[in-house]
């Protein structure tokens, strides 16, 4: 019975086959066709029922994009894991839709990544923003930021890189950039040749004046330090940032960053000079700030000169207080050893109250006193006269502005054998003389009349 079965629903079916073939122009019959026919999309699959999408393929590596700025070090022995474009941002206003973000792994620490990178970058001419976290540094137009976290025993990095030029500049890759355009005509948002942020007319103009055109809070300041705080900023010193808070206080984390940035940055062409930053191996000589920590190089730096108290000179404090703010006594007794580069005279209250005439000298601590003695001792060329102005008061604990730690570390050294931020900006811009026969070919000592480091330099707080 069931072979019948069968043997009918075959006949059945070549019957309606036959039907089909002898009417195969009539739109019932197509459609009857279509019906029946296999899935087209089933064709391509290497294997029946494996649900394998044919734009997908499993072995699909990451690959940097072709535009990959070349200046931008590459970390030795680490992996590409991915490529992403993001919108970032920078002191609030986005500078590129197109950032792109590739991120990284590797066996090595963190602490070795951060090394590295802050080494290349120094060493590269970058310029690196001291007042961000995590590790941001710019040169020519391109601006890169680094992020790091260890996972599972690798370190896990971000390379998130951007093109900051100013609408009408030149784009990095200008062959890509239309022809067709007159050369007069600047590119505006939505071109593909314009790369933002399209400023205001005011805000271009102030880019291209003598001041900083991010520091909006600049008259904040007392009138006599706007000059310092602007010559640091144009060094590289300090943050060129949309505010610059004068009024704050600085902590001792920020004061140790800028006191070796301005020491290096002013002396860039004497290496005798620089403050050296410690290494990531170097054993912590503060309990609180670990190798881990973004400043440690600085920190530990300065502690293996000498130039701060530490348990390396004798002190028996073995915490920095990175956070904590900076008093004016402090302030005093990091600075006047990097301006004299020698051993710091003996000192007392009586010889404090007979040169400074300062009504509240027993309140300054006995190590802070030897600096302070040692400043008034460096004429027209103190720091605290160039910080403070004329006062009968040190108050040794009050916490220092950021505007007056900027006056402070604008000028290095002693009389006749100083340089400022403005004299080390000059040179900057000045050709280097070829030395003589005679020359000994020393940069140590700038004693000539004819250098600007030769006489004490005019400044608005001069007395």
């Amino acid at each position: 019975m069931f072979r019948l079965k069968c043997l009918w629903v075959s006949l059945f079916a070549l019957g309606v086959m036959g039907a089909l073939g002898g009417c195969a122009n009539s739109p019932w019959a197509t459609q009857i066709q279509q019906s029946l026919a296999a899935d087209p999309r089933l064709q391509d699959n290497t294997s029946p029922g494996s649900g394998v999408d044919p734009d997908f393929s499993s072995s699909e590596v990451p690959q940097l994009p072709a535009n990959f700025p070349a200046e931008i070090p590459r970390y030795p022995n680490a992996e590409l894991v991915s490529v992403t474009s993001r919108t970032a941002e920078a002191g609030g206003a986005v500078l590129d839709p197109q950032a792109v973000e590739t991120r990284w792994r590797t066996a090595d620490s963190v602490e070795q990544v951060q090394q590295f990178y802050q080494e290349r970058f120094q060493t590269e001419d970058w310029q690196v923003a001291t007042e961000v976290s995590p590790l941001q540094a710019s040169r020519d137009g391109l601006q890169v930021r680094l992020s790091s976290t260890s996972t599972n025993g690798n370190t896990e990095f971000s390379l998130e890189y951007q093109f900051t030029h100013l609408a009408g500049s030149i784009p990095p890759d200008s062959s890509t950039a239309s022809t067709d355009r007159p050369s007069s005509e600047v590119p505006r948002p939505g071109d593909p040749s314009f790369i933002g942020p399209l400023l205001p007319t005011d805000a271009v103009a102030q880019s291209s004046s003598d001041s900083p055109s991010s520091l909006k809070d600049i008259d904040q300041a007392p009138t006599e330090l706007r000059s310092y705080i602007h010559d640091l900023v144009k060094l590289g010193v300090l943050p060129n940032e949309p505010t610059f808070r004068p009024a704050a206080e600085i902590s001792r984390r920020d004061y140790a960053r800028w006191l070796v940035n301005a020491n290096n940055s002013i002396y860039q062409n004497q290496p005798a000079r620089k403050i050296r930053l410690a290494s990531s191996t170097d054993q912590p000589v503060f309990q609180d700030v670990p190798s881990t920590d973004p400043d440690f190089g600085v920190i530990q730096g300065l502690a293996n000169a000498g130039l701060i108290p530490s348990p390396l000179a004798g002190d028996s404090n073995a915490t920095f207080r990175p956070e904590a703010p900076l008093s004016r006594e402090e302030l005093i007794l990091w600075k006047v050893p990097v301006d004299l580069r020698q051993a710091l005279p003996n000192a007392s209250i009586d010889l404090i109250q007979q040169t400074w005439g300062f009504q509240d000298g027993a309140k300054i601590s006995p190590a802070a006193m030897r600096a302070v003695l040692a400043d008034y001792q460096n004429g027209d060329l103190s720091n605290i006269r160039r910080a403070f102005g004329y006062t009968t008061l040190f108050q040794p604990q009050k916490t220092v502005s950021r505007a007056e730690a900027a006056a402070v570390l604008w000028q290095f050294g002693s009389p006749g054998n100083n340089l400022s931020a403005k004299d080390a900006l000059q040179i900057d811009q000045t050709p280097t003389p070829t030395p003589s026969s005679g020359s000994s070919g020393s940069s140590e000592s700038p004693e000539s009349p004819e250098s600007p480091a030769a006489s004490p330099p005019t400044s608005p707080t001069q007395l």
